[in-house]
């Protein structure tokens, strides 16, 4: 029987060789991985909260202002008040940057893709019921 410590080895060694795809399949459009993971939550899900976006990719309320700042200043997102609330701000995409994201993001998936290529089909799927599980029971612990 495999230890915790050792499936959790396994597990961190596959996720910083994944991640290292990631950044390779990223590279080309000058972003890091937080940025890319905004302007992907913003081209699936439109126009979001910033608290909101922060929550799906789980980032800090100040690592959403850095990289926030960071992405209007090259101009790929734009920052938009609330007209019902003006203490909200919702996030949405320029046009330059969904041009950027379009593109960067077909990359990226046809890379993610790849690495998983190795796997057939009932094995991603139970790849991905096995993650669930253990997210899901490892929160319940520090839950409590």
């Amino acid at each position: 029987m495999e230890s915790g410590s050792h499936i959790r080895l396994v597990f961190g060694k596959a996720n910083k060789a994944v991640e290292e795809v990631d950044r390779k399949s990223i590279g080309h459009t000058g972003l890091n991985i937080t940025d890319f993971m905004i302007l992907e939550a913003l081209l699936h899900k439109g126009p979001l909260p910033i608290n909101e976006i922060g929550k799906k990719i789980l980032l800090t309320s100040g690592s959403m202002t850095a990289a926030t700042n960071r992405l209007m200043e090259r101009g790929l997102i734009e920052r938009i008040q609330d007209p019902a609330d003006g203490r909200r701000f919702y996030l949405h995409l320029s046009k330059k940057g969904l041009k950027l994201i379009s593109k960067a993001y077909r990359k990226h998936s046809n890379s993610l893709t790849e690495v998983f290529s190795c796997l057939d089909d009932s094995e991603r799927s139970e790849l991905v019921r096995l993650l669930k599980k253990v997210g899901k029971y490892a929160g319940q612990l520090t839950s409590s």
